[in-house]
């Protein structure tokens, strides 16, 4: 979009939030760059440069505004819509790839040379992996910096800089103040944010509308116990992260998500926030969705009732493939307690000073020896879950953030057992494909077929093509129909769970 310099200049001049993330404003003047939404006047259009990220702007020598805070917008939607090779990199790189892996790492992962995937990413968002991470670390260093009394030293080392003078350089360059002023005016301007070392208290940016209660009501439905909770009206849940585990409170509002972390280890910091924004498909683009489903005659109405749908996603795919399994044919609440006694059997135990958490889920190596005879569940579909625990574990099957959402699809339809609705669900909530669609899914039928759509599959595909790229919040709406426990937020108690 950055390209387009007419459609740039009026999202600025209307300050149009929609757009954060899409791209950033650079003022030649002042050598800042900003948010298409900053409350600033616009200067003239002929000192302005639009650029497709914060890490370009960086690197053509622009510092971030200090009242729109640019460097802490929403990312982009497109990152999330697309499956090429870019996309896919953007999405690994927000979950910390290049700080574990290296460059070299990165491009392997997606099957590149390191010399394409820096081109393929100078031609597309303008830097190459190198900066986008250290726009990113830059990013994780100032959420430290402004919401924890963490030690300038602990900051750089949590955020992934390699020395103290790097971090001290680089944040004076990207923000125009030092460490100690930044902390300074964070501290004027709120005394709450802060809430000591071992915990982050921040706010996850959303685009609005925000229909809250959907995503939110169906992570809460379908929580693992020991491994999720709802408590004090936000749903908690551990985490599994590259260099330990940790534990998230999120708790949803009309403009914002706040989220409240503890980690073993704070070089986990930004692998975590960026986890947490994809469970709630925070970077999702609402507004592009509403125009494309709100005038359908029959979805219309439920997009008008609850506009700005979220995909209830996950924080660990292969995760969510193994509960996706485990839930195959059964009740909600029967896919809980197969998960929970998985959890508690072979999960990695948990200390929660502030709730019931008792398990992290275990991971595909901690599930490689799991005795199958041990499930209370038909001998068909043990072998299914056994086959995709294997071909996880072997890397067949990669489910990673970036992942070949296409070559992910044909490799979980080979396994025995998994058929098209365990592939678009593991498409949907797993990979965050945009257009997945599980057409045979009960609640998707009935629904449609309360709407006035056709309950049949193969004539509901059909009528789904009007609908694309955007089938998974077609979905996502579908199931908002339903008298379901999905739905609400905050849950009731002891309901009945369908």
């Amino acid at each position: 979009m950055h390209d387009d310099f007419d459609r740039c200049y009026r999202a600025v001049q209307s300050k149009d939030a929609r757009f954060d993330g899409w791209f950033v404003t650079a003022v030649l003047t002042t050598g800042i760059y900003c948010r298409p939404s900053c409350p600033v006047r616009p200067p003239l259009a002929q000192n302005l440069r639009f650029y497709p990220t914060a890490a370009a702007a960086q690197k053509a020598g622009f510092r971030a505004c200090k009242r729109c805070r640019p460097d802490a917008s929403p990312g982009s939607p497109e990152w999330n819509v697309r499956g090429d090779v870019v996309a896919r990199a953007m999405r690994l790189i927000a979950d910390g790839a290049v700080d574990r892996c290296g460059v070299t790492g990165l491009a392997a992962q997606l099957g590149y040379t390191t010399r394409q995937l820096e081109r393929l990413l100078q031609a597309e968002v303008g830097a190459n992996p190198l900066a986008l991470a250290r726009a990113q670390r830059t990013q994780t260093a100032r959420v430290l910096i402004e919401t924890t009394d963490l030690p300038f030293s602990d900051v750089a080392f949590a955020a992934g800089f390699s020395s103290i003078r790097q971090f001290n350089d680089t944040v004076r360059s990207v923000c125009a103040l030092t460490p100690t002023a930044l902390r300074r005016r964070a501290r004027a301007r709120s005394r709450d944010e802060a809430v000591g070392p071992d915990a982050l208290s921040l706010r996850l940016p959303v685009r609005a509308p925000f229909a809250y209660e959907g995503v939110f009501g169906h992570l809460a439905a379908g929580a693992v116990p020991g491994v999720e909770e709802v408590r004090d009206g936000a749903y908690r849940r551990t985490l599994r992260l590259p260099s330990g585990s940790g534990v998230v409170a999120l708790t949803p509002h009309p403009d914002h998500v706040r989220c409240r972390l503890v980690v073993d280890d704070f070089r986990d910091l930004a692998a975590a926030i960026a986890r947490c924004r994809r469970l709630l498909d925070l970077d999702a683009d609402p507004a592009a969705i509403i125009d494309a489903l709100g005038t359908d005659p029959h979805l219309g109405p439920l997009v008008a009732k609850a506009p700005g749908q979220r995909i209830p996603r996950t924080v660990d795919e292969q995760e969510l493939a193994v509960r996706v399994v485990l839930g195959q044919q059964v009740s909600i609440k029967a896919a809980r307690t197969h998960a929970g006694r998985l959890a508690e059997t072979h999960g990695t135990p948990f200390t929660d000073t502030g709730g019931g958490l008792t398990r992290v889920f275990p991971s595909v190596d901690q599930l490689a020896g799991l005795d199958p005879t041990t499930l209370a569940m038909p001998a068909t579909r043990r072998r299914t879950l056994s086959t995709l625990i294997a071909a996880m574990a072997d890397g067949d099957v990669d489910l990673s953030a970036g992942a070949d959402w296409n070559r992910a699809r044909t490799r979980l339809a080979a396994l025995p057992g998994v058929g098209p609705w365990t592939t678009e669900l593991i498409a949907m909530r797993g990979l965050g494909d945009p257009d997945a669609f599980p057409v045979t899914d009960l609640g998707v039928r009935i629904a449609a077929e309360a709407v006035g759509l056709p309950a049949a599959a193969d004539t509901l595909l059909t009528r789904s093509a009007r609908w694309r790229p955007w089938r998974a919040y077609v979905t996502q709406h579908l199931w908002t129909a339903l008298d379901h426990a999905v739905n609400e937020w905050p849950p009731r108690t002891n309901r009945q769970e369908k």
